[in-house]
């Protein structure tokens, strides 16, 4: 290889595009955060999805009997 060669290598694919249907409120509240904060919508959904699978608590089942 040369100082003039173009080297291309294999991308990263680190992000997926993902298409989502949600209330037309839950879309007005997040517009007007979006505006509030200068961030995209997408960094915050982003950012509520990381928080949401940190915190989640999962409770398999309910007890029919009591």
């Amino acid at each position: 290889m040369s100082s003039d060669d173009f080297i291309v290598t294999p991308k990263e694919d680190k992000s997926v595009t993902m298409t989502i249907r949600i209330d037309k409120a839950l879309q007005v509240q997040l517009d007007a955060l979006a505006k509030k904060s200068n961030r995209s919508r997408n960094e915050l959904i982003n950012m509520a999805l990381e928080y949401a699978l940190k915190n989640v608590k999962f409770i398999s089942g309910t007890n029919k009997d009591s």
